[in-house]
């Protein structure tokens, strides 16, 4: 009955495709194969001091305050990856990291926060850069911004969405970067409740690197980042930066 139908269609509406006759595959991209990369710090071997890395993303948009003054505050070290620009947008941001050198490890997050893929994708409803010498102008753009505004030269790139695929991640390190994945996911992106945010990064375990959002004030999720900074430390926790470890795995997930 469905070719019957069809087939009438056709003949009345000559110049219109039929849907039997396009190749389904015709408009298709090859979606490329992307890895999410794990990132874990050797335990400390004290049972009773956990030790954990706490990783912020400045993607776009402004500082949250409520994060960063607790961090400043309470002198918990964290490694802050910035994009260009959210560098631009945050000077007085930048300021802070600036005083506090011997707090906050700066990393790369990208120019424009484009998916370091160098094959064209949507990750999260965000374009890939798709190509190799666009991935190439994402990393090199984000560390030009950072030597610009001052900071050192990083050591970490952590591209937008934290997916990649194996080409890409080849050629950043090829550029002399290590990947920066995590074990933690505090906040989703910064979508989630103050108190679901807490709940997570305050169960944050020894060896585990924390990934959350330092950019979004308006959203709830920093709320329950801060109270959680404070649960950990009430508990002894020891933070550290992403450079302060030498014993650093990502379980072999970018290989």
């Amino acid at each position: 009955m469905r070719r019957l139908l069809l087939s009438v269609l056709c003949a009345l509406l000559p110049f219109a495709a039929c849907a039997e006759d396009i190749p389904r595959h015709r408009n298709a991209l090859h979606a490329p194969r992307l890895v999410e990369p794990h990132l874990h710090l050797a335990r400390s071997g004290n049972l009773n001091r956990a030790r954990v890395a706490l990783t912020f993303d400045a993607c776009m948009g402004q500082a949250d305050e409520r994060i960063l003054s607790v961090l400043v505050r309470e002198r918990i070290p964290a490694t802050i990856f910035v994009t260009a620009r959210w560098l631009k947008r945050n000077p007085q941001a930048v300021g802070i990291f600036l005083q506090n050198l011997d707090l906050f490890e700066l990393a790369n997050h990208g120019q424009n926060h484009v998916p370091a893929v160098d094959t064209p994708a949507l990750i999260y409803g965000i374009a890939a850069a798709g190509s190799p010498e666009a991935v190439r102008r994402e990393v090199l753009g984000g560390a030009e911004a950072m030597l610009a505004a001052g900071l050192p030269a990083p050591k970490w790139f952590r591209g937008s969405t934290a997916k990649y695929d194996l080409s890409a991640i080849r050629q950043i390190r090829g550029m002399g970067y290590r990947i920066a994945g995590y074990s933690v996911n505090g906040d989703d992106g910064s979508l989630l409740g103050a108190a679901s945010a807490e709940k997570r990064i305050a169960a944050a375990k020894d060896g585990d690197v924390v990934i959350a959002h330092i950019n979004q004030p308006t959203h709830a999720a920093g709320e329950g980042v801060a109270r959680a900074l404070l649960a950990l430390k009430r508990k002894g926790v020891e933070f550290v930066r992403l450079s302060d470890v030498d014993d650093i795995s990502d379980d072999d997930t970018t290989q």
